[in-house]
């Protein structure tokens, strides 16, 4: 009965990580005409307005506490993670970011060992996380990138991957209340935009209509805020109620693989040798993390994320 529900959730994880992988492209163009805030708010607003298009049902939890659990995936999740990795983005290099990010799966291991009681990190997980981080080192640090350290946009890079595995885990934590998965997703991202509204008055922002009459701006924006946020989001939650917050989270190491082949698409960029290993060293380490996961839970009977398995 949930090897339907396991298929679902692996194949939203593999479209959500597919679509994220590419959003750089987007963001990169966007640059030009917006602000790191601006992107991220417009994004998020457009993604909220299409989740209750979608869903125009309203959510009651007639708890604080699980009103609370929202509050905190919307401030974690949508808010800090991506305003540290945007602003990160303007402190240090992108190599330093992807890599930095990418740890995110070992931190949402450790969280759902001490918070919820999963499985202790074992030596198979350990190994491929070692082997997606050389990965990842390769596919980031090419030949000719000049990498410089910057402490500050080094930290919020950290801090973003950890809020991250917290989102991952709040997310489990509300899919095992049974709501909906597109009402849920959109109640965090309305916290999400809420936490957003103090920086608007601190940081950089304007509406500024005339720049999405710039079709390339229009285009993108709306891959972003349909796309990237509110489908992405929608089967991300989704593949943690199927999968759990580890296994889901383990595909967080394919993105900087998606990134290499959108590259050579869209900006004919060339994957030299070291851009290839790092291909097959990341998709190994995620392979060798997520096999270690299914032998463990196939060697016990069901336990605490059967539930999980049924939104």
């Amino acid at each position: 009965m949930s090897e339907k529900p396991n298929m679902a959730g692996h194949l939203a994880a593999a479209v959500t990580i597919f679509i994220w992988g590419t959003t750089f492209i987007s963001t990169k163009v966007l640059l030009v005409s917006f602000t790191p805030l601006e992107i991220l708010f417009f994004r998020f607003f457009i993604g909220y307005a299409a989740l209750w298009i979608a869903a125009p049902r309203l959510l009651h939890t007639k708890d604080i506490k699980k009103e609370l659990l929202f509050a905190a995936a919307g401030l974690c999740g949508v808010t800090f993670y991506f305003l540290m990795e945007n602003f990160a983005l303007t402190l240090t290099q992108a190599a330093n970011v992807s890599i930095i990010i990418s740890v995110a799966p070992f931190f949402t291991s450790l969280f759902d060992w001490l918070f919820m009681k999963g499985e202790k990190p074992g030596r198979r997980f350990l190994t491929g996380f070692t082997a997606a981080m050389l990965g990842i080192s390769l596919l980031s640090f090419q030949k000719g990138t000049g990498v410089q350290l910057s402490p500050k946009g080094d930290l919020l890079a950290l801090a973003a991957a950890i809020t991250w595995a917290a989102y991952s885990i709040l997310t489990k934590k509300i899919g095992s209340y049974g709501y909906g998965t597109i009402e849920s997703t959109r109640r965090t991202f309305f916290y999400g935009l809420i936490f957003m509204v103090p920086a608007l008055f601190f940081l950089p922002f304007q509406i500024a209509p005339a720049r999405f009459m710039v079709m390339q701006n229009a285009l993108n924006i709306l891959f972003l805020g349909f796309g990237a946020s509110a489908l992405c989001f929608v089967t991300w939650n989704f593949a943690v109620r199927a999968l759990g917050s580890v296994k889901t989270s383990v595909y967080i190491y394919a993105v900087p693989v998606i990134t290499v082949i959108t590259s050579l698409i869209f900006l004919h960029e060339v994957i030299t040798w070291q851009s290839a290993c790092g291909i097959v060293l990341t998709l190994a380490g995620l392979i060798l993390s997520e096999s270690r996961i299914t032998l463990k839970q196939t060697a016990r009977k069901p336990s605490v994320d059967i539930g999980m398995d049924r939104p």
